[in-house]
């Protein structure tokens, strides 16, 4: 039996594609499109097959599907069931969670949230906690809250997490290890970076259970649709650990056949910290690429960090460093990092670095300089993640070593005026995410999410990447602000790019996969200022529609 055309009619089609911009229909078949353009152009694809005209986008506007290249569905599966309490007001699944500012206000938020829990899991979780807003928080504050209850404060940035007394117990974490670990500090029961990683050894079978991580999941999966997403890249799967990861991800998307795919990018350590050779990890990460599921997939990629967290102000930055001289953190010793990536770059893996700071940026690039000369590679898109703190000159060396940059251009709403006045100063919090310098350079670049570092929303990072609204609404780097139809390539087919698929999605054109983002307003005519706010009414993933509830 042949398959029938679909044609799907719309207000207007931005197709994301320079050789034919918009387009008024788009015909599709058997998930691929056929061809976009008017039904009068599509008459010889109608005129060969059966065929519906589906009008019921008539009034909308059809992009190509949303692309997140850097999100964390393991993140925000352990995180969304916890209680979030953080400075800022997040939109949840169900529920909204209020902004809570101050460290009073802070701590009794906390002790109404433990005193009124069912109890049912065996510890509290709280996300969403930062220094900045909320004052300095220790396991002595938390065991005012509870000596009995375990309470864990997992931070803003998820890379440090605070535990009272009954939790540290709870996790049976040895007392000795506290004492001597570099990035845990006893007295206050802080546990940052690496040091975390003690904990979570405790908390994986907690987190990972059916009713914690399934539960999680699901949310997931409303939060992504809701975004407009039709792809996503889990940045750093296996995290936590790469079985536990994978057999609950599988079976979520068997369970729930989300509308999207996930590209599934593994960190390049296979263990917290390296036990064995380079080689030898390299070696357990490269067995993962023969692994396939319906939905998940992996694409010969790998995710490295350089330096510290963003959010948790661990970012390692060049003079004059930060206003309080604190200094950042390593996630990979610098001696370190060369030895790691050496076999998958060798290998031909595109390589993707978290880089936080202009320090940490540094030796990321010092180290592609030296993979170029070693091994010479043309297309390799080696990417920076994330682009918090930089330099124009180093980007004038991202252009020249044939990098990308995968930015979160949603520091700048959220942190850009706290970091001004009390962190880095004024002139690089708001030169972060420097968009308009990566345009003025020619360098291909997409935004990211980082969820739940950012909304899992395309459409906010657009509207950050265009405006730079700051938190007060105030315009901070005005410079490096660049135009909708930058921003809306930079979720679209940019993003594509980044993840090796602009071959397949990204763009509205024949023999791509069908995926659709339908927008009740079009982004090209609204105010900028109201970007954020446009609805998404529907995705269509591979050919079929899915609404988006009110």
């Amino acid at each position: 039996m042949m398959s029938e055309t679909t044609v799907y009619t719309a207000k207007r089609i931005h197709t994301m594609s320079a050789s034919q911009p918009e387009a008024q229909a788009v015909a599709v078949r058997d998930g691929i499109i056929l061809e976009a353009g008017t039904l009068e152009s599509l008459k010889p694809w109608l005129a060969s097959r059966s065929h519906t005209i589906d009008d019921r986008f008539a009034d909308k506007v059809i992009m190509p599907g949303f692309i997140d290249p850097h999100l964390h569905p393991f993140i925000g599966a352990v995180l969304l069931p916890t209680t979030f309490i953080t400075a800022f007001e997040w939109d949840l699944p169900g529920q909204t969670a209020p902004a809570v500012r101050g460290r009073d206000a802070y701590l009794m938020r906390l002790s109404e949230a433990v005193a009124t829990d069912d109890n049912s899991k065996p510890l509290f979780l709280t996300w969403g906690y930062h220094q900045i807003w909320h004052g300095e928080v220790t396991r002595h504050d938390l065991n005012e809250v509870s000596r009995s209850r375990p309470i864990i404060v997992w931070h803003r940035s998820f890379h440090e997490i605070i535990l009272n007394d009954a939790a540290i117990d709870l996790l049976k974490i040895d007392r000795a290890v506290m004492d001597r670990h570099p990035q845990i500090n006893a007295e206050t029961g802080r546990f940052s970076e690496m040091g975390g990683m003690v904990a979570l050894e405790g908390l994986k079978p907690i987190l990972f259970s059916p009713d914690w991580f399934g539960h999680g999941l699901e949310q997931l999966h409303q939060i992504i649709h809701k975004g407009g997403h039709t792809t996503v890249a889990d940045m750093a799967w296996g995290m936590f650990d790469y079985e536990m990861e994978w057999v609950a991800t599988s079976q979520s998307f068997d369970q729930s056949e989300p509308p999207y795919r996930m590209l599934v990018v593994p960190r390049g350590l296979p263990e917290p910290e390296l036990t064995g050779s380079a080689e030898d990890a390299f070696q357990r990460v490269d067995a993962l690429t023969e692994r396939a599921h319906d939905g998940l997939f992996f694409n010969k990629r790998v995710k490295f960090f350089s330096d510290g967290a963003f959010f948790s102000e661990l970012m390692q930055m060049a003079n004059p460093g930060y206003i309080d001289g604190h200094e950042g953190e390593w996630m990979t010793a610098p001696d370190q990092f060369e030895e790691i990536i050496r076999p998958y770059w060798r290998a031909g893996y595109t390589i993707h670095v978290h880089c936080t700071g202009d320090l940490g940026l540094e030796m990321a690039l010092d180290v592609l300089e030296k993979m170029q000369f070693e091994k010479p590679r043309f297309d390799h898109r080696f990417t920076i993640e994330h682009f918090g703190v930089s330099t124009e000159e180093q980007v004038q060396r991202i252009k020249a070593l044939g990098a990308l940059v995968s930015a979160n251009v949603y520091y700048l709403h959220e942190l850009g005026e706290a970091y001004w006045k009390k962190s880095i100063g004024h002139e690089r919090a708001s030169q972060m995410a420097r968009l308009g310098t990566l345009k003025r350079h020619g360098v291909p670049f997409a935004v990211h999410s980082d969820f739940t570092m950012a909304p899992a929303s395309p459409l906010l990072s657009a509207w950050v990447a265009v405006n730079r609204f700051a938190e007060s609404g105030a315009v901070l780097g005005e410079h490096e602000r660049v135009s909708v139809h930058d921003a809306m390539r930079a979720i679209t087919i940019d993003a594509a790019y980044i993840v090796g698929m602009e071959s397949q999605i990204g763009s509205i054109r024949s023999g791509k996969k069908a995926d659709f983002t339908v927008l009740d307003e079009d982004p090209y005519e609204v105010d900028p200022a109201h970007l954020k706010d446009i609805r998404v009414h529907a995705t269509v993933f591979e050919g079929d529609v899915h609404e988006i509830e009110a």
